[in-house]
């Protein structure tokens, strides 16, 4: 009996083949994600997503440049005996800010210059001496009786500088989309800690405008962002009806929230104790304006601002209701720059799937 042939199903072959690579691909992807996950963990802590730093010291202690151990904040003799003033590196209407030396490092020591304006003075020392975190420059020491405050040094100096800074040779290579957006995240950290602070819900009134919002700001050697200047930080307690006003004097321009702006129209005069108060979500307004300088015009910036168009758009609602939260603006935030690293660490992998 003859036999019948016996045929290979050779059509199995070329499917195993796009099969391993498949699973290859879908491994090396899982991987991918991992490595990125660690690195987000990572990125994340290190812009303070958590207040508690194990660095920080006790209240009313400090410590910094490399040292171990926290000392105790320094009291007016010892301010008066171990600091010495360099050189004046600014001045505003508040206080004057003079570069010092204190046991061979460098510090800050502002001063009170207008007697009218002391209990500002004293409110940015008590808002500074609260508030030490990760997103407040570390205070050294304070003398109540001369109105002096010391504070650490960044040599970067204010956000205002930034886009200077970039274009040194040195920085260069930090001037890109994803440490940008990394500076707006830490910027909408420090607005979301301000708004759920120890002390409740603080709004940042020396914000009239972009210039006044960068220079309470500094940048910090590793390129992460502080406050500064705490001297102008009402708080709003809603259970108690209390809510704001930032300053005595009207506010103009598009940069200031619409609650902010004189309501009554150019014929009537403006007058303090008809402006109505408002609350936290002025602050929400000028992020996008803000987040807009710190994207700048790198290559990449635009497909960011398009991914925070939505959430951009909320913080821009007239009606102050309407606005996020500065929590719901870092998740997205957050949520984009998770993205937009994925895509930029594994291009093509939706089509090749």
């Amino acid at each position: 009996m003859e036999k019948k042939p016996h045929f290979v199903r050779r059509e199995f072959l070329p499917r195993e083949v796009p099969s391993i690579s498949l699973a290859l691909l879908l491994a090396a992807i899982l991987l991918l994600n991992a490595l990125l996950y660690l690195y987000l963990n990572k990125f994340y802590n290190s812009l303070g997503r958590v207040e508690t730093d194990p660095g920080l010291c006790p209240f009313g202690h400090f410590k910094f440049g490399g040292v171990k151990n926290c000392s105790p904040w320094l009291s007016c003799e010892a301010i008066n005996r171990e600091v010495r003033k360099l050189k004046c590196v600014g001045e505003g209407a508040v206080k004057k800010v003079f570069l010092s030396e204190w046991k061979e490092k460098k510090v800050v020591l502002s001063q009170l210059t207008n007697s009218e304006l002391k209990e500002d003075f004293l409110h940015g020392l008590k808002m500074l001496k609260a508030l030490q975190s990760k997103y407040v420059v570390r205070l050294l020491g304070y003398c109540e009786q001369q109105f002096t405050v010391l504070t650490e040094y960044h040599p970067l100096g204010s956000l205002r500088r930034l886009n200077e800074t970039l274009h040194i040779p040195k920085y260069k290579g930090m001037n890109t989309w994803h440490r940008r957006l990394m500076l707006a995240i830490d910027y909408v950290s420090i607005i979301r800690y301000l708004h759920s602070s120890p002390l409740g819900t603080l709004v940042m009134c020396d914000s009239n405008d972009l210039d006044k919002v960068l220079s309470q700001y500094l940048l910090t050697s590793d390129f992460h962002v502080l406050v500064n200047d705490l001297d102008a930080l009402p708080l709003v307690n809603r259970s108690a009806g209390t809510l704001v006003k930032c300053g005595h004097r009207e506010l103009r321009g598009e940069f200031v929230a619409p609650e902010q702006r004189w309501p009554y129209g150019e014929d009537v005069p403006f007058e303090d104790d008809l402006m109505p108060p408002y609350d936290e979500k002025t602050d929400i307004w000028k992020i996008p304006d803000v987040s807009n300088f710190f994207l700048g015009h790198v290559e990449g910036s635009d497909i960011v601002r398009l991914h925070l168009f939505d959430i951009h758009a909320a913080c821009k609602q007239r009606d102050p209701a309407e606005r996020p939260s500065a929590q719901e603006v870092l998740d997205t935030y957050r949520k984009v720059l998770t993205l937009l690293i994925r895509e930029a660490a594994m291009p093509g992998t939706r089509e090749m799937l």
